[in-house]
């Protein structure tokens, strides 16, 4: 190793991280991952048991092909290591015609061929309901959920045995390159590495100061069914994003493996900045108030007073796009999730390892470049 402890440091183990150390490892890069906490932890962003899976994502019309590619990964992960990761169930994309959702769903499907069913919600999916008049329902066969937890332990197992090395509750002090590699400092001993990927989630400023990174406190909420708990199971109540006229967006999904529903505002900006090590997570009145007035609004059936809430974190950029790329010879970025990415995780992961190594992208990713930020 030329008096390094190996070729790539990958910092931070959750979404992104999990994954680049797995890709690197399955191309024989000698790679070492370190994370602060132990793997599939709840004190970041990759927690709470599901996220959505959608392919036709309306954030942006080049994320599908990166969803495409996330989707093939997550299975070759589960065959792995055996363990069910990723379950397609549908998903809705809910309101008015000319609404933002329903216009960029549409335009990414349309961009990338792929094509979005009308469905009649009052007789296919009742649970959503009063529906304003003209509202539609658009559905995108292959989406659904996909499980934080497991997903980050999955990709930890797979990346070590392929050969790289993994060191849990560690944190990463200082992060230094120079002529001969990085020197990366940790609370418990040093590391000689000739690059590094900085995937700390809601800590990554820290390393990475010229990026407009910001992390906000996200509350996540279950809601237990009043009447007819199958009704609202995932396979029946499936995934979807719904836009109200006057514009707030809620997001959701039925059941899983017997548990509540849950359901969460697309965006809401009483969620305060955060500061990672210092988050506040008592849950508090307004944690349910603004879900709960969705879920009073527009799901029959749901009592609207959570029956569980958990507090996330989630780290935005300006314009809501991840950041993915070199900002240095030696230091490669991951990061800025701004809420939509763990779905991409797989993905984002090879597209990490593909930096690392040189390679050509499967998918341009140029509008997740950290140097669109000058």
């Amino acid at each position: 190793m030329g008096g390094t402890d190996a070729r790539v440091a990958v910092i931070g183990l959750g979404a992104m991280g999990s994954n680049a150390l797995w890709r690197l490892a399955e191309r024989g890069v000698e790679a070492i991952g370190i994370e602060q906490f132990a793997a599939g932890h709840d004190r970041g962003s990759s927690h709470g048991d599901t996220r959505l899976f959608r392919t036709v994502c309306l954030e942006h019309p080049g994320l599908v092909p990166l969803a495409r590619r996330a989707a093939e990964l997550w299975r070759e992960l589960e065959e792995r290591t055996g363990t069910h990761l990723l379950e397609l169930t549908g998903g809705l994309t809910i309101g008015a015609p000319d609404s933002p959702l329903v216009t960029a769903t549409r335009q990414a499907a349309e961009v990338n061929g792929e094509r979005l069913a009308e469905v009649d919600l009052a007789t296919e999916f009742p649970q959503h309901r009063p529906i304003a008049p003209g509202h539609i329902a658009l559905r995108d066969e292959n989406a659904g959920v996909v499980r934080p937890e497991r997903g980050v332990t999955a990709a930890c197992q797979a990346a070590e045995r392929a050969g790289a090395q993994t060191v849990f509750g560690s944190r990463v002090r200082e992060v230094t390159p120079d002529e001969d590699g990085v020197l990366v400092r940790t609370t418990d001993r040093d590391y000689r590495v000739e690059q590094v990927v900085l995937t700390t989630g809601a800590w990554l400023r820290a390393f990475a100061p010229g990026i407009p990174l910001e992390p906000f406190r996200t509350p996540q909420t279950w809601f237990t069914p009043r009447a007819d708990p199958e009704a609202f199971a995932v396979d029946r109540f499936p995934t979807f994003i719904r836009q109200f006229d006057d514009g707030p967006r809620m997001w959701g999904h039925g059941g899983m493996d017997g548990g509540d529903p849950k359901c969460g505002p697309a965006d809401n900006p009483a969620y305060p900045p955060a500061d990672p090590d210092a988050l506040d997570r008592r849950v508090r009145p307004e944690d349910r108030e603004l879900i709960g007035s969705l879920v009073r609004r527009g799901i029959e059936g749901l009592d609207p007073e959570p029956s569980r809430v958990t507090i996330c974190m989630y780290t935005k950029t300006p314009d809501e796009q991840f950041v993915l790329g070199r900002i240095g010879d030696r230091v490669v970025l991951g990061g800025g999730g701004s809420g939509h990415a763990f779905k991409h995780a797989t993905a984002l992961g090879e597209a990490l390892a593909d930096t690392v190594t040189g390679e050509p992208s499967f998918t341009d990713l140029s509008f997740v470049d950290p140097k669109r930020f000058g």
